[in-house]
């Protein structure tokens, strides 16, 4: 159930809430925030509380610091009790001092984007998979198992942190399909129930801080690094995502072939056609291209399929009776995105493709991996960029996402991205040493 103002300010009095954490994302998708004491929270509902935000990746410049944040009631959780006292935490709208959204705000990048949506009658529902390793420590990436996909075990460490991230994520409202162990030794994942975009946004975010702060707890590392072990899987962050027309699913039809309806094929089409363009959000990082190579169950190849798990898109198979499942999974997210950012991409290609009318191309059921570069030409097949310079250049020319993003967001994201690649072309690495030091 949602909360408005005056039911969170019961909530939080009658359970003894003594802090309430205000977060919000910069633009790379790290959680930042600030708390007040709970006899704060009137006003804080009413004014909004007063921030400095040139010092946020991607915000304000010196000039136009002030800015605002606004608590959504809808988004209050309280956290499982830790240290003796009760805090909660609330997402915010960050505005202007005058009361208007602030356009740098990666919440307001993705509400504007479903409105669009909503203007066309529709409402975007996803359900993404986080994977994740767990370290021994966050100075080398030393695994705590050598287990391998959907492995059990009752008292591994993984298994035991897994649960414990479980009953904290259910506690604070976040319901879990699925947990288990990933294919690489000490990669978890975590599958969250699919829901509305802007909350699975906030839920994304949440389930990181929680995954990482469990982990610490026990003394470990938890980090949703793409591409942490050269020659194992990488972390993805596969996202399930339908259009929603009222209670029906718009993506179905039961006519349709694989049971995709009209929109859902162009929603699929615009996903295939603009997904270069836009890879740079949904990989942002320069370790994300590391993970982005055949061989390792991550795509790095343009198509789709419906059992094709190197294809870029697969359509799941649904059951009789779940009409309402009916998706499509775009596997090359990973979970260092900014998810409102990402959500607000991989939304706007899929409009776009309905705007446009766009057709799919015919399916590709074989194994990509295992096509010859003149096979996957024949076939259409395109690869997505293989780094994250590449990326940037791309993204850097593109109407969708700057018109996706915002002009304010999507500037800054090419010049943060841009910095990025910079420092690391710079860098000398372990490699380089290895490989020509003892020969040149």
């Amino acid at each position: 159930m949602l909360l408005d103002h005056e039911a969170v300010l019961r909530e939080a009095y009658d359970r003894g809430i003594q802090i309430i954490r205000l977060w919000f994302a910069d633009i790379n998708g790290q959680i930042k925030g600030f708390a007040i004491p709970a006899r704060e929270l009137e006003e804080a509902f009413e004014q909004g509380m007063g921030f400095d935000g040139s010092s946020i990746e991607g915000f304000a410049r010196i000039h136009e610091s002030d800015l605002m944040a606004h608590p959504d009631p809808a988004t209050f959780a309280v956290f499982p009790e830790n240290g003796g006292y009760s805090a909660a935490r609330m997402f915010c709208d960050l505005k202007t001092p005058d009361h208007q959204p602030y356009p740098g705000d990666p919440r307001y990048v993705l509400r504007r984007n479903l409105q669009k949506a909503a203007d066309m009658g529709f409402s975007m529902f996803v359900g993404p998979e986080l994977e994740y390793f767990c370290f021994k420590d966050d100075k080398y990436p030393e695994i705590l198992d050598h287990s391998g996909y959907f492995d059990a075990s009752i008292n591994e460490t993984g298994t035991v942190l897994r649960k414990k991230t479980i009953f904290a994520l259910e506690a604070m409202g976040i319901p879990v399909e699925y947990s288990h162990h990933e294919v690489a030794p000490s990669q978890h994942e975590l599958d969250l129930r699919f829901c509305e975009a802007l909350q699975m946004a906030e839920r994304c975010l949440t389930y990181r801080f929680i995954v990482k702060e469990v982990a610490r707890a026990a003394g470990f590392h938890a980090t949703f690094m793409p591409k942490p072990i050269f020659g194992v899987n990488g972390s993805g962050m596969h996202t399930h995502q339908s259009l929603f027309k009222s209670e029906r699913n718009a993506f179905f039809d039961p006519q349709g072939k694989y049971n995709l309806s009209a929109t859902a094929r162009c929603y699929l089409a615009g996903l295939l056609k603009y997904v270069p363009e836009m890879t740079a959000v949904l990989n942002q990082t320069v370790n994300s291209y590391k993970r982005l190579v055949p061989g390792y169950e991550a795509p790095a190849y343009i198509c789709w399929g419906q059992m094709n798990r190197s294809a870029l898109i697969r359509v799941p198979r649904i059951r009789v009776g779940k009409e309402k499942s009916t998706r499509l999974e775009l596997r090359s997210p990973d979970p260092a995105a900014n998810p409102y950012l990402a959500f607000s991409v991989m939304l706007s290609a899929g409009l776009k493709g309905i705007e446009e009318g766009l057709a799919p191309p015919e399916p590709v059921e074989e194994d990509i991996y295992h096509l010859s570069e003149r096979e996957r030409n024949e076939l259409g097949i395109r690869t997505l960029p293989g780094s994250l310079y590449e990326a940037v250049k791309l993204t850097e020319n593109s109407e969708l996402v700057k018109n996706a993003l915002g002009v304010h967001v999507f500037e800054k994201f090419i010049e943060n991205k841009l910095i990025e690649w910079d420092e690391y072309r710079m860098q000398v690495t372990d490699y380089e040493i290895q490989k020509y030091l003892p020969v040149l």
